[in-house]
């Protein structure tokens, strides 16, 4: 009898996000995330774990409040508090907004959910291009 392998299903969806590369210069946005679903905190602990160990334990995540439709004040991730903000600013209502306490602050572009995979990557490629 021979047995089929069958291929191991990951124990958690592959996180969807690129970043910029590295560079001395500020940019308006450092990368883009494409969460599965709007449920922050549902979505949260992989965005953190996939991020850069050179960025730091995040401490405070500010995200657009008219896409996330529940943000409480703070949450624990990996045993750390992580404070959580809403920001109703018309100009970025796409981006999370990460910061480090002396490390830094990056700016993501937030891809909704909902969006497709032809018009997401477009979107994800281009935030993390090395052109401003």
């Amino acid at each position: 009898m021979t047995t089929a392998l069958q291929p191991q299903i990951p124990s958690r969806p592959v996180l969807r996000m690129r970043l910029a590369p590295r560079s001395g210069m500020p940019r308006p946005i450092d990368g883009a995330w494409w969460p599965r679903s709007y449920d922050l905190l549902a979505e949260l602990p992989s965005l953190l774990a996939g991020l850069p160990r050179a960025w730091g334990q995040i401490t405070s995540v500010t995200v657009n409040g008219a896409m996330w439709p529940e943000v409480p004040g703070r949450t624990l991730v990996f045993n750390e508090v992580v404070r959580l903000h809403r920001a109703l600013a018309a100009s970025a209502p796409h981006t999370a907004v990460l910061l480090a306490p002396g490390r830094g602050r990056w700016d993501l572009m937030v891809v909704p959910p909902d969006t497709t995979e032809a018009a997401a990557e477009p979107l994800m490629a281009a935030a993390a291009s090395d052109q401003e």
